[in-house]
């Protein structure tokens, strides 16, 4: 049996090891093809590694097209993202977990409810809210849509409530502590694993969101980076080199907090909804 066992847990290996090469093999193409000519990108079949590599993809696209500027506004949107919907995670999660209110069942319930409502739905309304208080074109209208999210006040409330015992909470109150320095000095430091998952969703949210800055933002300037990626693809042709260059540059601040953030990602994650 014991052997068998082994058997069946290094034939899963195999499957997953596989498995993630064939995840993994678009994203080592898209960086070879930063670094081919357009002759040999367009070469069957294709070569993973470059015969003659060229940086000329990558110099075209910041002579041509103000990618920093994108990256650069990408990266404050969903900085200013993370950090408020950390922030209304953080509050609304602990408060519907921790405070006896029937009432506050109901909202979580309506908290929960907007979770399965596309964003195309409430769009169009709230492009006229970002119009009537003059955001439009902006990075407040481009927060407009990305200031709370339904799932990570589901995600902390999960927690609070199976890894803060309410004990802990009634000391910290008879010792005299106020709500504010409890939800600080308590809550929080031991909501890290949690709000570090929150952190890594958060920000690729934002990073990878389209529709609404498409709609939000109207010159190349206050363009997000994957407003920008569009342009390099017209009705009818795709500029396969200079997209792939503007692409592999836009893998390195996103993978960069994944590094940093991976451990609390999977920790969060794997801890919601488990009791200790």
């Amino acid at each position: 049996m014991k052997t068998r066992g082994k058997l069946i847990d290094f034939a899963i290996d195999v499957f997953l090891f596989c498995f993630s090469i064939l995840m993994i093999l678009p994203l080592v193409f898209l960086v070879s093809n930063a670094f081919k000519t357009p002759q040999e990108m367009l070469a069957w079949p294709p070569r993973l590694i470059p015969s003659d590599p060229t940086l000329e993809n990558f110099r075209s696209v910041l002579t041509d097209t103000p990618l920093p500027l994108w990256i650069f506004n990408s990266v404050a949107f969903s900085t200013l993202s993370m950090v408020a919907i950390v922030m209304t995670s953080a509050i609304a999660g602990y408060v519907l977990a921790k405070f006896p209110f029937r009432s506050l069942n109901i909202i979580f319930i309506l908290i929960l409810a907007t979770a399965i409502v596309p964003f195309e739905v409430y769009m169009i309304p709230l492009y006229f809210q970002a119009q009537a208080l003059g955001v439009l074109n902006s990075l407040w209208g481009l927060l407009l849509g990305y200031l709370v999210m339904s799932f990570g006040i589901f995600l902390v409330r999960q927690n609070v409530m199976h890894s803060i015992p309410d004990e802990l909470l009634e000391a910290a109150r008879i010792d005299g502590a106020g709500e504010f320095w409890i939800f600080w000095k308590i809550v929080l430091p031991l909501l890290r694993g949690a709000l570090g998952a929150l952190a890594v969703l958060a920000f690729f949210q934002a990073w990878t969101s389209f529709a609404w800055p498409m709609i939000v933002t109207t010159t190349r300037d206050s363009y997000t980076i994957e407003v920008g990626l569009a342009l390099f693809q017209t009705g009818f042709t795709v500029d396969l080199g200079r997209l792939s260059a503007a692409s592999a540059a836009v893998l390195v601040p996103s993978i960069t907090l994944f590094v940093i953030l991976r451990r609390n990602f999977v920790q969060g994650v794997a801890s919601t909804g488990m009791k200790e």
